[in-house]
């Protein structure tokens, strides 16, 4: 996922997309855990896609703190 297709998602969107990427992390880790799964690669990259969106949403969390200040 794009840097610029993540700043197009609603908040709520946004942790909807947080969620649903973490269940699949958990799922490739597991399938991986039982058998080998045929690109390990993509668990980095689904690793990095959840960290990219936690950052978005942390990055907007922070900006409506600092202007209801």
């Amino acid at each position: 996922m794009k840097n610029s297709e993540i700043l197009e998602l609603s908040t709520e969107e946004l942790v909807a997309k947080i969620n649903e990427e973490k269940n699949n992390l958990n799922k490739l880790k597991f399938a991986h855990a039982v058998s080998a799964i045929e690109n390990p690669s993509r668990i980095t990259k689904v690793r990095k896609d959840v960290a990219r969106l936690t950052t978005e949403l942390t990055k907007r969390k922070a900006a409506s703190a600092s202007e209801n200040k």
